[in-house]
């Protein structure tokens, strides 16, 4: 990974092999100016917008995944042969707006199932207006705030009162916090349309706990991968947890956009799934014979169990497993956008160690509520999101991806609704609520209870972060709220934070000496300058070098690669 030397960690470095939007192939971030709109005219046909599509496409995964060559026809697939999931699509829906010069509906695009129908659902410039209109605005009718999971009388104490220090597994988190609070509030879910559902604390761990036993019914031994292939939903939680108490590692995996095709989805997970050895997937019925013909593939899969059977009525206390920190509590694999998904292995020594810096460099406190709508199978919505509001015992307030990505203000209306303190969202989110919300749909949006919004999981552009703030400003939003951070999966995820208190530093670097030999000169006024994005400092209990090719320290403020060492 790609560095230079300085107080702060001064690049903000692509994650996982991803290139973000303003990155050139060094890892540096910037506004990006190159692409210009290619807008069709009416009268343009259907093979003109198809053309248009697909080299958008090739580009997008020529950035995701240089060395491969995928082919590009109106029949591919899009997650299946291209590798794109719904974060992936929105990026491309973006993208196509900029190269047609016409707004598109995003709720549309995200059900398209090839690269055909994704030309197929693009409106003509002639047909009616397919940008949400602003009247489409939620209703709000004041703040719903959960109340908060912690007692009045232990605010303000040590972190021991409020938040389980000498736990050694997640288990322990979670019966820890169920013994003290059962009936607050941990999770509240946001459907699209209709009422939120809450999990306390109590209904999650005697769900977890007959889930385990329904897992050790079925045969998981000690050891045993158990695949969780699931929405954002109550059974996620429950089999997660449930697979830790019966002795199993869980292996999230993301699951399909759209139900019919879960067989080709599960065909092209069968990597992943005979890499994990996964001996048992928990997913939705409809996944059955798709699992059964997967066995072939996958020689340790031993069993498909539907998600809604984990949670039936329990015959009697499981004779739980008790796990200790050094067990295996995650197999966490990497995006795997064309090539082999690779998987993490972590510990709970690793999550709890991971989870309590940052906590600490955060400055977390009993009044922090997260809002957040990252997808389970990703390290920042997993562990940054839902293992870390578990560990500290602040509400959750979740939506889906998907819900998010067809209207990007459900997002800051939860955080106005619920008076949200903490957030996060790659690069992208925050650029998608610049460019896919309306003026009208603002009225009375009030953020000013949100003090961390953290940005991470992909190079983070300085441009966004003043828009962002200057948009948002007169909604309550402070500058001093955006927190450009970096982390990985063999961290834990975090890695470094920048200090709370301070607005993000943007390091202005000479364009040539660095692209020329690396060094990262500050610019002289007019001279021409790249921005480079300020992540923090390391996490408390990590140290972070940056050294050459033979692995040898470089000067201050010269590339380099990043090595990290740490407890996480």
């Amino acid at each position: 990974m790609r560095g230079v030397t300085s107080l702060h960690v001064t690049l903000r470095f692509p994650q996982r092999g991803t290139q973000g939007n303003g990155t050139s192939q060094d890892g540096i971030d910037g506004d990006d100016h190159s692409r210009r709109p290619m807008a069709l005219t009416p009268g343009r046909d259907e093979q003109r917008r198809a053309e248009v599509v697909a080299t958008t496409v090739r580009g997008l995964l020529e950035e995701l995944s240089p060395q491969a060559a995928v082919r590009v026809t109106p029949d591919s697939v899009l997650d299946r042969d291209l590798g794109l999931d719904s974060l992936a699509l929105v990026e491309l829906i973006g993208r196509l707006e900029a190269a047609l010069g016409i707004p598109l509906k995003e709720e549309s695009l995200l059900e398209a199932r090839t690269l055909g129908d994704l030309a197929a659902a693009i409106p003509s410039p002639s047909g009616p207006p397919s940008a949400a209109p602003a009247s489409a605005a939620p209703a709000s009718s004041g703040p719903t705030a959960v109340a908060s999971a912690i007692p009045s009388a232990t605010r303000g104490a040590t972190e021991e009162a409020w938040a389980p220090g000498d736990a050694r597994t997640l288990p322990e988190v979670l019966d820890w916090h169920a013994e003290r609070h059962p009936e607050r509030t941990h999770i509240r879910l946001l459907p699209s349309s209709g009422s939120p559902e809450d999990l306390t604390y109590g209904e999650l761990a005697r769900a977890a706990r007959a889930a385990a036993g329904h897992l050790l019914h079925h045969g998981l031994e000690r050891g045993d991968s158990v695949a969780l292939m699931l929405p954002t939903g109550r059974d996620y939680f429950v089999a997660f947890l449930g697979a830790l108490l019966a002795g199993g590692v869980p292996v999230p995996i993301y699951p399909p956009s759209r139900p019919s095709d879960i067989e080709e989805h599960l065909q092209r997970q069968a990597s992943i799934l005979d890499n994990a050895r996964a001996r048992l997937l928990v997913s939705v019925p409809e996944a059955g014979r798709a699992a059964r013909l997967l066995r072939l593939q996958v020689p340790s899969l031993r069993r498909l169990v539907a998600a809604r059977d984990l949670v039936g009525t329990s015959t009697g206390e499981p004779a739980v497993r008790q796990g200790a920190g050094s067990d295996v509590a995650l197999l966490q694999y990497t995006s795997g956008t064309t090539s082999l998904p690779k998987g993490v292995v972590l510990s709970h020594d690793n999550l709890l160690a991971s989870i309590r810096a940052m906590g600490e460099a955060a400055s977390v406190v009993p009044d922090d509520i997260f809002v957040s709508w990252l997808p389970l199978y990703h390290d920042m919505g997993l562990i940054g999101a839902w293992l870390g509001s578990l560990y500290f015992g602040v509400p959750l307030i979740l939506m889906s991806p998907t819900s998010f990505l067809a209207r990007p203000v459900r997002w800051l209306r939860a955080i106005h609704d619920h008076r949200g303190t903490v957030s996060a969202a790659p690069n992208f989110g925050y650029e998608l609520c610049l460019q896919r919300i309306d003026d009208g749909e603002l009225g009375g949006l009030d953020l000013g209870s949100w003090r961390i919004a953290f940005n991470g999981a992909e190079p983070v552009s300085p441009g966004t972060l003043r828009r962002f703030a200057q948009r948002f400003g007169p909604h309550g939003f402070h500058p001093g709220t955006m927190k450009p951070v970096y982390g990985l999966a063999e961290a834990s995820l975090g890695l470094t934070f920048p200090p709370p208190g301070h607005e993000p530093v943007v390091d202005r670097i000479a364009r040539e000496p660095f692209e020329a030999s690396g060094v990262a000169r500050p610019a002289a006024d007019g001279e021409d300058a790249l921005e480079i994005v300020g992540c923090g400092r390391p996490l408390p209990g990590f140290d972070i070098r940056v050294v050459d090719a033979s692995g040898e320290p470089r000067a201050e403020r010269q590339e380099g690669r990043i090595e990290f060492r740490g407890p996480s």
